[in-house]
């Protein structure tokens, strides 16, 4: 099978080097153009993350000789390379959101790590084992906007993808209130320990903008689609507590769920462990067996010893117990640079060509 030849935007920062990591040797994809800003236009790969290689493995091969290319300055000649980009920019919102319908423009499809897009009400957000069938709604994006090849369909925030796995397999007894916290690594911001010395043996009650993505985005995720949109979910009703922690890579979160039927113990457990994977019969290469792994010991899961399942793909989850206020609550975790990052928007990237989109 022919490789659909891809860009990666944002090449040099961390998600970035992610997306580099992952897709060496991807059966379906053959990265052909990095990109990043003008400071890095020019330079070999390896001499512009010189210093700044953030992740634990080295830099892959293939990509240490590429020539980096200019996001902006040189969008059609990388237009003329690829069929397909993983946007991971850093730069103001409007700015990616300009670039990443150019690029559309151009007739390539846009799969998008920012959130730039994600409340454009004909850009689907995807979670591939949550609502696949949002991808729908890319043939009325591309009628509207008079697109043939392109397209731009974005991931959710990495702060709600360990969590909303869970209610979505729940769903059946019709949660109506959550109180969720999350614990968050510091890779979330593009740091390491190295990078960012004063997060060790520290937490910090803040981040920016997380709290109101963590609440918001799953009522697009849970939503349905209607007439060339996706109509929003009006429940759960969802509120968020978000804290960056010491650890490296692997977002937590600690949640609490009220249903309109409590369910038993053994109902909830069966539900998440037999959660129907829509796209289990697709067969997508990086798509993790299984998706949700459920741990009955007290003391799981834990962020460094599974927050890399599945190859850092699967949603962990455990401690289910009663709630006094609400009904049940639980921990679940996941890789927030993998799975809630560059992994979630490859395997997205594979649904679309699984479907015949790209």
């Amino acid at each position: 099978m022919k490789k659909i030849p891809v860009g990666i935007l944002g090449a040099t920062g961390m998600v970035g080097q992610r997306f580099v990591s992952l897709l060496e040797n991807h059966p379906w994809f053959d990265v052909v153009c990095l990109a990043a800003s003008p400071q890095s236009a020019g330079k070999t790969y390896a001499a512009a993350v010189a210093n700044r290689w953030r992740l634990s493995t080295s830099i892959p091969n293939y990509a240490k000789k590429m020539k980096v290319y200019a996001v902006e300055y040189d969008l059609s000649t990388i237009a003329k390379e690829v069929r397909l980009v993983f946007c991971a920019l850093d730069m103001e919102k409007d700015a990616i959101k300009a670039l990443e319908i150019a690029y559309a423009e151009q007739g390539v499809a846009v799969v998008s790590n920012n959130s730039a897009h994600r409340w454009t009400s004909d850009v689907p957000m995807i979670m591939p084992e949550i609502n696949p069938e949002h991808t729908d709604l890319i043939h009325a994006q591309r009628k509207r906007r008079g697109w043939d090849q392109g397209l731009i369909i974005v991931k959710p925030n990495c702060s709600l993808q360990s969590y909303i796995p869970i209610i979505k397999a729940l769903a059946l007894f019709n949660p109506t209130k959550i109180e969720v916290t999350t614990l968050q690594a510091i890779s979330g911001a593009g740091k390491t320990f190295t990078s960012w010395p004063e997060m060790l043996d520290n937490c910090n009650p803040y981040i920016s903008g997380e709290e109101e993505k963590t609440e918001k985005e799953p009522l697009k995720i849970l939503g349905t689609i209607g007439k060339d949109v996706v109509k929003l979910a009006k429940k759960p009703r969802i509120s968020a507590t978000c804290i960056r922690v010491a650890v490296a890579d692997g977002h937590m979160a600690s949640v609490a769920v009220k249903f309109v039927k409590k369910p038993t113990m053994q109902q909830v457990v069966s539900a998440v462990t037999r959660y129907k994977n829509p796209i289990r019969a697709l067969h997508l290469p990086t798509a993790p067996d299984p998706f949700i792994r459920y741990f009955a010991e007290d003391n799981r899961p834990q962020t460094n010893l599974d927050r890399d399942l599945g190859e850092g793909m699967t949603i962990a989850c455990g401690r289910f117990r009663e709630d006094p206020l609400f009904d049940w609550k639980f921990i679940s975790l996941s890789h927030n640079t993998i799975r809630g990052a560059a992994g979630g928007a490859i395997l997205t990237a594979e649904l679309l060509k699984a479907k015949k989109l790209i």
